[in-house]
């Protein structure tokens, strides 16, 4: 027995080790430093000892992994020793502890942004040397040095299992993550499923989430080539099973994929009921292609987010975000919403003022106040949470002169005069502040609760990014999810499931109509419709708070016409009607609100109902809703002065006079007769 003589070539596995790791050929289990500590007090067998043999270097290392595992630590190869190279002519190997060497010296790059990140590495002593030897022919490895001391604490047998060594993925566990991931679901949720399944106590499972999420970005690491071809062959396939599934795309110069587009039959058969008020966030990035994401949502009758389509692009400019709203109104059969709210990008605003004219553009408030950490913590500092109550305050007032009065007392008192976003914010007041808002329809979705919502929905599609392709798939799973919610939330709050506040004609005539969701928004003004007093004016009614004696809102109703509007503008902003008119309503004796004050989307009908709206003449009761919100703008506009309310008088004569001229088909009166029994019948199953 002897081992090979002559020069070695020495190869480390680890160049940091060499300029500070150490190891003598003839250290053994005798060194034992007074500076270092012992990490095992006892022997056994399984205990590393001089002269013990191994048929290969790879069964030495498994062995000397399980006793670090069992001490509290890990190892890796350091460097091995041998005439012609690593694998030729091999004569040495030696494994250290994880923390042997000290921290590499990496070369500075100013081009690049460095990470700081503290390194483990201590200078740790601890090793074990193999030698090879041949006797009678036949070659294995002897340990030949030894040192199990450590300048550093060993982990308990709770905290090893989480040293990156002793973690790891089985490709089955490694198969049912990417099932999960395609589920949209989030790293925590597959963790507790797998405990769940594999009967293991939380945080035993052989891998964590970080690891999880490694995996998952290891996915995503792919040829962004290939990613878009097989994008395009996920929608084809789609298309092929559903025929209503809608995609567009354009391709580079280049034949690559630059934008792409698509939605789903349900989406669209939503869109057609509830896209009236929009929402596209583009504040978001795609990080398997490292693209824009544009996601469209709205709120259905039960106050739910409901899909409506996904936009990819390369870059945000102009030109593709035209493109994309171009598409999308192809995919919703022209019909453009009323308002639509997004990101304070102007490429996107431009785009919306060119192919959206006549909706009303707004911009997320949700969206603009997620930027005020990093806008004004640091200049506000302890005054940061005072200021923000007070900007929330300003942004909730009803009149523009209120806001603007406001505004400049707020700025005075916290000297914001110079911050350029202030400034901003304030040139922008039209198209986020809610005083120049209220005249339009935005369906709820600008208060807190609404906007949380919808953002916890958008996170479903972003929660468990895998492959681009699978994003599509992803998406449709958590647009079903949502269908089937909305479904069971639909049977489950019935009439049984509303209790009367008021006891009212028109709270229980309401309550038969409206969804929960929407009769909840309305039960809410008619019991504080009781705390207000009206009085009748030569143009209409003055209405205010019994406990103040000035101001108030002006509400013109017509009786006969069953018209009604009120200068707060509630109605035409929520749907639902406001306090001030529900209290004329009552000094009036009217004990049923008008059908036209209970709009259609407000309604108990799910959105599989589409459909039924389709069967039914929808373009027929769309005209008449439409109809009814330039009526009610009509109103509202003419009750502002005498002057104007007699042009109107005058002008409603001569349009009255003739329609009643224009002849009235069997189809028209069937068409007006269907739409009512569409809605009477939804109403009446319930």
């Amino acid at each position: 027995m002897s081992e090979e003589a002559g020069p070695l070539l020495v190869v480390y596995d680890d160049p940091s080790d060499q300029r500070s790791l150490s190891l003598d050929d003839t250290s053994s289990t005798e060194e034992s430093p007074d500076e270092t500590r012992l990490s095992l007090e006892t022997t056994n067998d399984a205990i590393p000892y001089m002269g013990q043999r191994f048929a290969t270097h790879d069964a030495a290392y498994e062995f000397y992994s399980e006793f670090a595992k069992r001490c509290g630590f890990s190892i890796r190869r350091h460097r091995t020793e041998g005439k012609d190279g690593v694998g030729k002519g091999l004569t040495r190997r030696y494994f250290v502890c994880h923390r042997a060497g000290n921290t590499p010296i990496k070369a500075s790059n100013e081009s690049k942004p460095q990470r700081n990140r503290k390194s483990s590495r201590c200078g740790c002593q601890a090793y074990m040397r193999i030698s090879k030897t041949t006797e009678l022919g036949a070659s294995e490895w002897r340990i030949t040095g030894f040192l199990n001391h450590h300048n550093h604490e060993l982990l308990e047998p709770n905290q090893v299992r989480f040293l990156p060594a002793y973690r790891t993925i089985s490709d089955t566990d490694k198969s049912r993550i990417l099932m999960f991931a395609k589920t949209g679901i989030s790293v925590h949720q597959m963790m507790k499923l797998m405990e769940l399944e594999k009967c293991v106590e939380p945080g035993f499972l052989p891998f964590t989430e970080k690891d999880v999420r490694n995996l998952l970005q290891s996915f995503r690491k792919l040829d962004p080539e290939e990613e878009s071809i097989d994008l395009l062959r996920m929608c084809r396939n789609i298309k092929e099973r559903d025929p209503n599934f809608k995609f567009e795309y354009t391709l580079d110069s280049n034949n690559r994929l630059e934008n792409i587009t698509w939605s789903y039959a349900s989406s669209v058969q939503s869109y057609e009921i509830f896209g009236d008020a929009v929402v596209l966030d583009t504040t978001h990035r795609l990080t398997a292609f490292d693209m824009p994401l544009g996601i469209w949502v709205g709120m259905n009758n039960y106050g739910m987010p409901c899909f409506f389509g996904c936009v990819l692009l390369r870059e945000e400019n102009l030109r593709s975000f035209s493109w994309a709203l171009k598409a999308f109104l192809g995919f919703m059969n022209g019909k453009a919403p009323q308002t639509i709210l997004t990101d304070q990008n102007m490429c996107l605003k431009e785009a919306v003022a060119i192919e959206l004219p006549m909706t009303k553009h707004a911009l997320c408030i949700w969206m603009i106040v997620g930027k005020f950490p990093s806008w004004f913590n640091a200049v506000l500092g302890e005054r940061y949470n005072e200021w923000k109550t007070e900007f929330f305050r300003i942004y909730n007032l009803e009149s523009i002169e209120d806001f603007e009065l406001g505004w400049m007392e707020m700025v005075n008192s916290f000297g914001l005069h110079a911050n350029r976003h202030i400034a901003n914010l304030y040139g922008l007041r039209s198209l986020w502040a809610l005083p120049f808002l209220r005249t339009h329809f935005f369906a709820g979705m600008t208060t807190n609760g609404q906007s949380k919502s919808i953002n916890a929905f958008i996170q479903r599609f972003l929660s468990a990014q895998t492959r681009l392709a699978h994003f599509v798939e992803q998406a449709a799973v958590a647009v079903d999810f949502r269908d089937q919610a909305g479904e069971q939330q639909t049977m489950q709050q019935n009439l049984q499931n509303i209790c009367l506040k008021t006891g009212a004609p028109m709270e229980s005539h309401a309550a038969t109509i409206l969804t929960p969701f929407a009769f909840s928004k309305l039960q809410d003004q008619l019991v504080l419709a009781a705390h207000y007093a009206s009085f009748q004016m030569d143009d209409g009614f003055l209405v205010r708070h019994h406990t103040k004696a000035e101001g108030g809102r002006k509400v013109y109703w017509a009786p006969r016409e069953g018209i009604i509007s009120c200068s707060c503008h509630h109605f035409e902003f929520s749907g639902i009607l406001c306090r001030h008119a529900l209290r004329v309503f009552s000094t009036g004796n009217c004990f049923q609100i008008p059908d036209r004050y209970l709009p259609i989307r407000w309604r108990r009908i799910s959105t599989p109902s589409a459909k039924l709206f389709q069967s039914a003449p929808s373009d027929h009761a769309e005209r008449i809703q439409i109809l009814q919100s330039m009526v009610s703008t009509l109103v509202t506009e003419s009750a502002k002065s005498k002057e104007r309310l007699d042009i109107a008088n005058e002008q409603i004569a001569i349009l009255l006079s003739r329609i009643k001229e224009q002849p009235v088909s069997l189809q028209g009166m069937r068409d007006v007769s269907s739409v009512h029994e569409v809605f009477d019948s939804r109403i009446y199953q319930k």
